[in-house]
């Protein structure tokens, strides 16, 4: 059905305004890299990633309409488009890329850190891949279908856009979320006066075996909870108590004689910090020294990945029909593309450009020696980018960016691509890192791809001129590459990937399975039993891969998430008019975002002082040798304030 005759655009494609213009490269370039950098460090710690799209749309109406007024809603749309292209490209490679850190750190035979050229470069051509993979999809997607996809994200931002009266005050919220988590992350982990979590044990109560609860009190990790909603952060925190209140006392109860070698735990360093000197540990002694983490390091950490997986296969099995359907009509719009009529909304990138840029990027893939990819790694990356790019973009005008199933595509490519090179000879820490580099790039496809289509579909509704979108998504790609590389070494420099503060628990998974198929050395019966518990999660109806992330995830920080979303439930619930309530859940929700992307900087300028060593100069906790009970007490006293400050920048903000 082409519903395109019966659409006019806000901007008819008879009026010419700016768009791609140095004000709105410029600072679309900045949001890019700040927002790529933010939610690289979310996703990092706590495995998921939040759309940047509506926060960079408000900051650009903010800034070009109220600050330099401006009346050009196309010129802050290309703002927006350029923006949201950091946060989607840090989501693809923070889900995989970390997976070579983690190797090198443990010395596997063949892998070595990645270059930031070699990063830079993969993240470079996965982006653009995606770019021009989503060219010839959007007369499909986006022009035929409109009126049937809805592209939540897409038509949320537009509507934003549309609301200009409202930029400046909207714009403040934003700025006003990044002011205050940027002076609660700096006195948590900067100054370090107050715990970052509070924790209780109730091994009294389990006479003795383990079981832990309690809360991160950070604002990032909060807002991920109010923005993704109340049932989204009760499926990962009701996850998080099944393994840390259920799973871990069981496993203590019943495995306490069990003996491991120290050398298999990849926490042995910590045992030996603590004066453990024994080549062999029982289970209920890795209970005693290390608490309910060290359980989960040796146990729960598998099941929760088994879960993952299974998740992320079972997400991709239910849209078989969708994909099926969406990767035929992609076909056809390939092959009608160029049919289009001259008018300045129907203009796309020339497909003659496209498919010869895939070319020479798929060449390159192959030629580049930073990246370690072969001829057939490079054929896998085009025919699976293509169609997990087409896949992405029908799911995202469905359900959205947030619901998009990426990691599961990545779960998938990966386990492809690691048995071809295990047939095809390529093993061991070769054939590990080249499957990552395949896993990395398509994942980025993805991701990318599903943004596109939503700023597409943005510019559709206002009458941007789409080849100017796409160029814009370009420069956003170029700008958050060149970023990535050094953002991912700066945050492994400081909190080494892999531990508490970057536990990077989608880069882990995409290590487990790549070891797990290429060696045959995962504790296969842990995996499986995550697998059963996904299977049964997804029979009683509850979606598998928020409940499972909570699995694999401390339940201090799925509990920290779900105060957020409790948040979100109580303003949910409130008595007040419709367009009060929407209101004042979306100047929460643009709070939230700006309390992310300040937490995120924050967590970078840390990272450099850490590197630099002036970290413990301003590390006052053992200056003023605060005793752990003051500091837990401070932790519950912020985490209050944290909570009124969304409630005083939504509930009670105070309007003209």
């Amino acid at each position: 059905m082409d519903n395109n005759k019966q659409f006019t655009p806000y901007v008819p494609a008879s009026k010419v305004t700016p768009e791609l213009t140095v004000t709105s490269i410029i600072m679309g370039i900045l949001l890019a890299v700040i927002f790529g950098a933010a939610n690289a460090y979310l996703g990092l710690r706590v495995g998921m990633t939040v759309s940047a799209s509506i926060p960079a749309a408000v900051i650009a109406m903010g800034v070009i309409r109220v600050l330099m007024r401006k009346n050009s809603i196309l010129e802050s749309n290309v703002v927006q488009t350029i923006g949201s292209a950091g946060e989607s490209l840090a989501a693809g490679a923070i889900f995989t890329l970390p997976a070579l850190f983690l190797w090198a750190e443990e010395g596997v035979e063949g892998v070595k850190e990645p270059g930031i050229l070699e990063i830079t470069l993969i993240a470079l051509i996965g982006g653009l891949l995606g770019v021009f993979f989503m060219v010839p999809l959007r007369n499909a997607l986006i022009v035929k279908e409109h009126g049937i996809l809805p592209y939540p994200e897409g038509s949320a931002c537009a509507e934003v856009l549309l609301a200009g009266e409202k930029g400046g005050a909207n714009a403040s919220t934003v700025f006003a979320g990044m002011g205050f988590a940027a002076i609660f992350k700096f006195i948590i982990d900067g100054l370090k006066l107050v715990a970052g979590e509070v924790s209780f044990n109730f091994s009294k109560i389990f006479k003795g075996y383990t079981g832990e609860i309690g809360t991160q009190i950070y604002p990032a990790v909060m807002s991920v909870g109010y923005i993704c909603g109340p049932r989204i952060s009760s499926y990962m925190f009701a996850g998080g108590v099944l393994s840390w209140m259920v799973l871990i006392p069981l496993i203590v109860m019943f495995g306490a004689d069990i003996i491991l070698n120290v050398d298999s735990l990849d926490f042995a360093k910590a045992l030996m910090d603590k004066g453990y000197t024994e080549s062999t540990i029982s289970v209920g002694e890795i209970n005693n020294i290390m608490g309910a983490g060290g359980i989960w390091k040796a146990y729960i950490r598998y099941i929760g990945a088994g879960a993952l997986a299974a998740g992320g296969i079972i997400s991709l099995v239910k849209s078989l029909p969708l994909i099926v359907k969406t990767f035929g009509g992609a076909i056809k719009s390939i092959r009608s593309a160029g049919k289009a009529s001259d008018a300045r909304t129907d203009r796309d990138i020339k497909m003659p450009v496209v498919l010869g840029a895939i070319v020479i990027l798929t060449l390159l893939i192959w030629i580049i020696p930073a990246i370690p990819v072969s001829l057939l790694g490079a054929a896998i990356i085009v025919v699976f980018g293509f169609f997990f790019a087409t896949v992405s973009s029908r799911m995202v005008g469905l359900v959205g960016s947030s619901n998009n199933p990426v990691s599961g595509m990545a779960i998938a490519t990966l386990l492809i691509a690691t048995l071809v090179l295990k047939v095809t000879g390529q093993t061991g820490g070769a054939g590990m890192t080249s499957a990552i580099a395949i896993g990395s790039i398509i994942c980025i496809v993805s991701a990318i791809a599903g943004d596109t289509s939503q700023d597409l579909k943005t510019g559709y509704l206002l009458g941007s001129t789409p080849k100017k979108q796409q160029i814009g998504e370009i420069i956003g790609v170029v700008a958050a590459a060149l970023a990535i590389g050094g953002t991912l070494y700066l945050l492994n420099e400081a909190w080494p990937y892999g531990s508490k503060d970057l536990p990077a628990p989608q880069a882990t998974l995409m290590k487990i399975i790549t070891e797990g198929v290429m060696e045959g050395n995962l504790p296969w019966e842990l995996v499986a039993i995550g697998v059963v518990i996904a299977v049964v999660v997804e029979i009683i109806g509850i979606p598998v891969l928020p409940f499972a992330i909570g699995i694999y995830l401390p339940v201090q920080l799925n509990a920290c998430i779900m105060v957020g979303g409790l948040i979100r439930l109580a303003l949910d619930k409130m008595k007040k008019d419709k367009e009060t309530k929407e209101r004042i859940v979306n100047d929460g929700i643009l709070f939230c975002s700006g309390m992310i992307a300040g937490e995120g900087l924050v967590g970078i300028l840390l990272a450099l002082l850490a590197v630099f060593g002036v970290g413990e100069m301003i590390d006052l906790s053992a200056k003023l040798n605060l005793s752990p009970a003051f500091m837990n007490i401070g932790s519950i006293v912020l985490f209050a304030i944290i909570i009124l400050t969304v409630l005083k920048f939504s509930v009670w903000k105070m309007r003209k």
